[in-house]
């Protein structure tokens, strides 16, 4: 194969694994930085880095997690914390590096990829397809792995809202057109309500359709309203007709209450406040410079109730650099998000709706989840989510050359 074409082969085999395990990822992300050495280019490739804006909040984000690395105390998670923290930034830092044409053909894969795990999905609830590892975790609501397949699922159905409201404003409407987008985004969301129920999905979904709408009709408040009336309107018939949404986010609701009366339990929301809580102590304990690369786990066993002590991670990861490398270190990592959301807010297109929605969907599961800091996560979101914000510095037409048919249709 010519070098040239070796990174491209790379990248789009990578986004084809996402949905896979954890292990297919690893395998991917290796075969990009392999193919990336070997390809050469390298003086080009620093220059794109140079030249984006992420510059800056990427560098911050490295420079001080080895500042705390060198400075603060370590513990036996730190080694593993520190890879998981720099290969959060190398991740992020790969899609920075790619030519257009590389980032279109990744975003291929996921295409692809989200075709043939949803296919896979309803093959099994409908014929009993095999249960195989490569799509056990699709077909099966079972851990962190299945929580990264229902917010990719989440994506792309937030993806085909961004396209289907692109056709409203058409003079030349079809609703053939239209139709199809809005029906794959109710699919996803029966995706993530029923087949893998996720309410860091679902609540994923549901913000970034609404950001869709703000960000198309930022400029004309009357239009503004009435979609968001509509995107109001029709979320609310979706949390009626599924009582498993209602029971969700009412027992969610519950187990905060419970938690604030001293309860101590595995229910998701009880872990999560008595996690938020003690961490957000860490952090205050040791703003400037945290406890440490590491120090969350050992902090938590010393602090966390006896119920809960085998966690390894608090579920936010910005708390989880808060705990462990202070106030800087947490807003280095919450910047880097923040950048990215402002560069696609500020390009006004469907590529920037695009990466809008994107960086959205990343921000919500690294608020409530760990979708950078868990491997199962942060190997699949982060990386596609990057690209999708990668487009914003290629012309509208890339997003053409991703889905061939894209201008037949528009």
């Amino acid at each position: 194969m010519h070098r040239a074409q070796l990174v491209k082969a790379a990248v789009f085999l990578w986004a084809l694994v996402v949905f896979m395990p954890v292990g297919a990822n690893y395998l991917g992300a290796a075969m990009v930085l392999a193919a990336l050495m070997a390809a050469g280019e390298g003086d080009e490739r620093m220059a794109r880095l140079r030249a984006h804006p992420l510059r800056w909040p990427l560098a911050a984000y490295v420079a001080w997690t080895l500042v705390v690395f060198a400075l603060r105390p370590h513990y036996p998670e730190t080694a593993s914390n520190l890879w998981h923290g720099l290969r959060i930034a190398t991740t992020m830092a790969i899609t920075l590096v790619l030519s257009d044409d590389e980032a279109v053909w990744a975003l291929r894969g996921f295409l692809i990829a989200a075709f043939f795990a949803l296919l896979a999905l309803v093959l099994t609830h409908t014929l009993g397809l095999p249960d195989w590892i490569l799509w056990h975790n699709v077909a099966v609501m079972k851990g962190n792995k299945s929580i990264n397949d229902a917010l990719l699922f989440a994506l792309l159905g937030a993806s085909a809202a961004v396209w289907g409201l692109a056709q409203v404003g058409d003079a030349r409407l079809r609703w053939l057109k239209v139709g199809p987008a809005f029906a794959l985004t109710v699919a996803m969301a029966v995706v993530v309500t029923l087949a893998l129920p996720s309410r860091t999905s679902l609540l994923g979904l549901l913000a970034a359709v609404i950001a869709a709408c703000v960000h198309q009709w930022r400029g004309r408040m009357r239009v503004l309203a009435a979609a968001l009336c509509v995107a109001g309107a029709m979320a609310g018939a979706l949390v009626w007709q599924a009582p498993s949404v209602q029971q969700k986010f009412r027992l969610g609701v519950q187990e905060i209450e419970a938690a604030q009366g001293g309860v101590v339990s595995e229910g998701s929301w009880v872990v999560r406040f008595h996690m938020y809580r003690e961490t957000t102590r860490m952090m205050l304990d040791q703003p400037w410079g945290g406890w440490g690369i590491g120090g969350w786990t050992t902090e938590w066993h010393r602090r966390g109730p006896r119920l809960l002590y085998d966690y390894n991670m608090p579920h936010n990861d910005f708390l989880w650099m808060g705990a462990q490398a202070g106030v800087p270190g947490l807003l280095t990592l919450l910047f880097i998000v923040l950048a990215g959301l402002r560069l696609a807010w500020r390009r006004h297109d469907v590529a920037g709706r695009l990466a809008f929605v994107a960086m959205l969907i990343l921000l919500v599961a690294t608020s409530v989840n760990s979708a950078m800091r868990d491997a199962a996560i942060g190997l699949s979101l982060p990386w596609i989510a990057f690209l999708y914000l990668r487009l914003v510095q290629a012309p509208e037409s890339a997003w053409g050359r991703v889905l061939p048919w894209w201008r037949r249709l528009a």
